[in-house]
């Protein structure tokens, strides 16, 4: 990749109501859009750009770190800042149109596979076996839920773990966790997620699953009415089942749950709105402020799964739920996917007097995290040593993204963010088609098996590419084409004629 100079025609306009960083991010977006800025030159340093544009640096820095963040930039220490590979960027999106509110036209998707179900993985949950029917040869996994774990700093990873081991035992665990990780946990939430968070709101749990139960078995007494999204998360389903609750299946659609259609009986409603799984939309800011006004008229807490959140293509961050209303929201995160799901270590962040009776929940259960995890996941977050991971990371999943969307084009939706994506197809063609793709060694999930229950709303394949290589998701796209030319184009008949 040739790496050249650019000289960068910008500017910024102060009266203008975007912030000075999101005008800069948004003009250096559309220069390698259009080719006036192509992969492998190198753009001015921070200081010469905020020089050029009479601006601070810190404006040029915020640019910068987003551009990283999203993919778009490329870096090596003491080299410079260079414009990454840009085929991974590859328009999914007409130009000019807002991601959030763009769906395929109807005329381009064709209207809903079945190895064996596999649930989100997370917190080290087991999965379904591996199988492909009769197939003998090397399996494609294309099943959401996995990250990728085979490519990561040896390096950091043991000096992390090193660190962790020159640390005496620990004698007496502390319900919030190690105050160490607490802090650095508080200030990933504010880089990452602008969560404007101290330590002492931030509990360390081993993940999203044991989060949400210890927010159940504090808050819910049997026969409360908890929401969950319809497809959805089949663990957090289960969970409140557990501890005697009453669980409700509430609707979503192309953007997220549906704020209207929610009841005003709920205790708790359980929700992905960075991105839904596994539709894959993205709650729209408009409806986010619905349903935290739904949530204030009614009492209800709502459990914000900050599911995918740190993986976005082509589009700009959006608020966490609980940056909107930290009064009446509990955020989860875990760092199963941002690094690996056997780490054990997440976050539970709520209002101080929720998190105190969650404590003393904790405590009375003897549930507690690992020391050591905390102490080297502490390491990997104080030296940016994750963040550095994270940002390789989006580059990697980015290209995958492009490959999918490159072969399957308008049939692909919830694409903006995460490590899955959701495509639509007849009813009558997931079978065949899931079993012809095992056949072929191409492991695949089906929407069937994220509904709750009654007549399933919508049918097709939630493809991952988090676990599959680049060549292999490739491969297995391309399978997955010929398949889907095969068995859903059969519904496809004329039209009928007129009187």
């Amino acid at each position: 990749m040739p790496r050249t100079s650019v000289d960068l025609p910008l500017s910024v306009d102060r009266q203008a109501p975007a912030a000075l960083a999101r005008q800069l991010g948004d003009r250096l977006r559309a220069a390698m859009r259009d080719g006036t800025i192509r992969s492998g030159e190198r753009l001015p340093s921070t200081r010469a750009l905020a020089r050029q544009l009479a601006v601070s640096r810190t404006v040029v820095t915020e640019a910068y770190q987003q551009l990283y963040a999203e993919g778009w930039l490329d870096g090596r220490h003491g080299s410079g800042t260079y414009v990454a590979d840009l085929t991974v960027h590859i328009p999914s999106r007409p130009q000019g149109q807002d991601a959030e509110t763009v769906a395929p036209p109807p005329s381009a998707r064709v209207p809903g596979l079945d190895p064996g179900p596999r649930s989100r993985q997370e917190d080290g949950a087991p999965t379904a076996p591996a199988t492909a029917g009769g197939h003998a040869g090397p399996v494609i996994d294309l099943r959401p839920g996995q990250p990728w774990v085979r490519d990561y700093d040896e390096a950091a990873w043991r000096r992390a773990w090193r660190a962790a081991a020159d640390l005496p035992p620990g004698d007496s665990p502390d319900a919030y966790g190690l105050p160490r990780l607490r802090r650095a946990l508080a200030e990933h939430l504010r880089r990452a997620r602008a969560v404007a968070v101290g330590p002492e709101d931030v509990m360390v749990v081993r993940g999203t699953a044991n989060g949400l139960d210890l927010v159940a078995a504090t808050l819910l007494r049997p026969g409360d009415r908890v929401g969950v999204e319809d497809p959805g998360y089949r663990v957090a389903r289960n969970v409140f089942a557990a501890r005697g609750a009453e669980v409700v299946s509430c609707p979503v659609d192309g953007d997220g749950v549906v704020v209207e259609a929610l009841p005003d009986d709920l205790r708790v409603l359980y929700t992905t709105p960075a991105h839904q799984y596994p539709l894959g939309g993205r709650l729209p800011v408009p409806r986010r402020e619905r349903l935290l006004a739904w949530a204030r008229r009614t009492g209800a807490i709502v459990v914000e799964d900050d599911y995918d959140a740190e993986f976005r293509y082509d589009v700009a961050p959006l608020p966490a739920l609980h940056g909107l209303d930290p009064g009446r929201v509990v955020l989860l995160g875990t760092l199963s996917k941002s690094l690996a799901p056997d780490i054990g270590v997440g976050w539970l962040v709520a209002p101080p007097d929720l998190l105190a009776a969650v404590a003393r929940t904790r405590y009375d259960l003897g549930d507690r995290t690992s020391g050591p995890a905390q102490q080297a996941m502490a390491v990997l977050l104080e030296r940016g040593d994750l963040d550095r991971h994270l940002r390789r990371m989006r580059l990697e999943y980015a290209r995958r993204r492009a490959a999918i969307v490159e072969v399957l084009g308008s049939l692909v939706t919830g694409d903006t963010a995460g490590l899955h994506v959701m495509v639509e197809l007849p009813e009558h063609a997931v079978g065949p088609l899931s079993a012809a793709a095992a056949e072929r060694g191409v492991l695949l999930d089906v929407m069937n098996h994220h509904h709750h229950g009654g007549v399933p709303a919508v049918h097709g394949l939630v493809i991952g590419y988090g676990s599959a290589s680049l060549q292999e998701v490739r491969r297995g796209v391309a399978v997955l084409a010929e398949l889907i030319d095969r068995f859903a184009r059969r519904e496809a008949v004329a039209p009928e004629a007129g009187p």
